[in-house]
């Protein structure tokens, strides 16, 4: 464990990697104006272009130490949607492996404001989006499995919960519409995701603490990790053990706190 990631900064980096050759992969091998049915109104070159510009987005929080005002969103003229992805992965890769992850560098979470931040964040993204490419492809290419390793998947599972429900919702001003507990269960790790009318709140704890929740949500790591990121329907999870409701706002939420 390092940082706020519950699995160590070096293999982050190499899922950056290897997750971003996927995704530029299938874009060539995807036509550019199929639709992305996990982002309506995408098409997979918007999707591959979006990650390319998340990339020098990234850059640029870096370079500038603060929240950028501006950074280069869109290819050359006639350049590929792959291409331009490959060129910001290579750039982003090249950056956060000549720095320590320990490092002080600007971030959105003010408990992680590191490179590691960004080692962990740059890989969940793109994982999330090679499933949306690789799902709007269609076509069940053997080196691109539909799924995620697990230890892959639970540290994406603790981002869900304590970046994006724990620091993202507070941010944007967004908390739910009723009080409820979720604990949430997978490979061994638990957690509880606790909303009401004025908190989100998310935290790591033992499974003993999980049995007082309102409702208990358990599945494999990458049914949980998908199922956290809308990816998956409300209630596809192995197990919903409790107030359906509770574990309802909580996939609802995640969806205000991602789009």
């Amino acid at each position: 464990m390092s940082g706020q990631s519950v699995i160590e900064h070096g293999r982050l980096l190499e899922v950056l990697g290897i997750e971003g050759e996927l995704l530029a992969d299938l874009a060539h091998r995807t036509p550019d104006g199929t639709a992305v049915p996990a982002c309506p109104g995408w098409t997979t070159g918007e999707l591959t272009r979006h990650v390319g510009s998340v990339y020098r987005a990234t850059l640029a929080w870096l370079a500038e130490g603060a929240r950028p005002r501006r950074w280069q969103r869109e290819p050359g003229e006639g350049q590929p949607a792959e291409e331009y992805l490959r060129e910001g992965l290579a750039a982003l890769r090249a950056e956060l492996e000549r720095h320590d992850p320990a490092e002080r560098a600007a971030s959105w979470w003010p408990a992680d404001p590191t490179y590691g931040f960004w080692r962990r964040r740059m890989a969940h993204e793109t994982t999330v989006h090679r499933i949306d490419l690789q799902r709007a492809a269609a076509t069940p290419f053997a080196d691109t499995p539909d799924d995620i390793p697990d230890d892959v998947a639970v540290d994406g599972v603790d981002e869900m919960l304590c970046l994006w429900f724990g620091q993202r919702l507070p941010m944007l001003g967004m908390t739910g519409t009723r009080t409820g507990t979720v604990a949430v269960r997978t490979a061994g790790h638990s957690w509880i995701a606790r909303a009401g009318t004025t908190e989100t709140l998310a935290w790591r704890c033992s499974e003993r603490e999980t049995e007082n929740a309102d409702v208990v949500v358990t599945g494999r790591p990458a049914e949980v990790y998908l199922w956290l990121w809308g990816r998956a329907g409300p209630w596809s999870l192995d197990s919903v053990d409790g107030d359906y409701d509770a574990a309802g706002q909580l996939w609802a939420l995640l969806r205000l706190a991602t789009r």
